[in-house]
């Protein structure tokens, strides 16, 4: 397993881990200015981190209602703070399906982590599974986790890709930091490799628990205000 290393991000107002020789998406394509992109040399896995508005209350309840993820947080689990923050984090993994097209797994619901260079902010982790139906492509570029798909993320598609995720809920700021560390399977079941994708889904975990213990804001100054 390839150990993590740190990375400094958005010019350095952040600090953060990923893992060793892997590639800096912007070096290779465009990056929208909300995010950070990158890939792995040997594999089709990438790490996608993205600054986005703070979802609210009423849009995070809302999105768990209708998506029917009471088998998650229990039906009618009333408004606490947790609750919503769990919400929130199911909200984000739902904005990026395809429609109703993709489905969506939970493996591990979001469960709140302490994040050690963060201590004030709220943060959860959890775990998920996409899989989208085989599709003939037309050109048109296609996205996991926000990112523009290119040859390097194309393999996450028409199969299931794992999601391990960790959402920062900043109120203050009004902001939300997620990271997306995508594993596709499909290059892993072509081979008839378990033991890759095991290996792969381990260097993902291990990835997010780096994350949560060296996740760090050096300029808050990068959230305005």
């Amino acid at each position: 397993m390839a150990p993590c290393t740190s990375k400094d991000l958005y010019g350095g107002a952040i600090k953060a881990v990923i893992p060793e020789g892997w590639l800096d998406g912007s070096d290779l394509r465009q990056i929208p200015d909300h995010q950070e992109l990158f890939l792995s040399p040997t594999s089709l896995s990438n790490l996608i981190i993205e600054i986005n508005e703070r979802v609210s209350e009423e849009t995070a309840l809302s999105s768990f209602n209708s998506n029917h993820n009471s088998d998650v947080l229990g039906s009618n689990p009333g408004a606490s703070p947790e609750t919503i923050d769990k919400a929130a984090a199911l909200y984000h993994l739902n904005d990026i399906r395809d429609g109703h097209a993709d489905t969506l797994r939970i493996v591990t619901p979001p469960q709140p982590v302490s994040l050690v260079k963060l201590p004030r902010a709220k943060a959860y982790k959890g775990l998920v599974v996409m899989t989208s139906p085989e599709r003939v492509r037309s050109g048109v570029p296609t996205s996991i986790g926000g990112a523009a798909a290119g040859s390097s993320v194309d393999g996450a598609l028409g199969s299931s890709t794992s999601i391990h995720y960790l959402l920062v809920r900043l109120e203050e700021q009004e902001t939300d930091v997620l990271i997306f560390f995508n594993v596709p399977h499909k290059e892993f079941d072509v081979k008839g490799d378990p033991r890759g994708l095991t290996n792969e889904e381990e260097l993902a975990s291990a990835t997010v628990d780096g994350l949560v213990k060296q996740l760090e804001i050096v300029d808050w100054g990068l959230f305005g205000g």
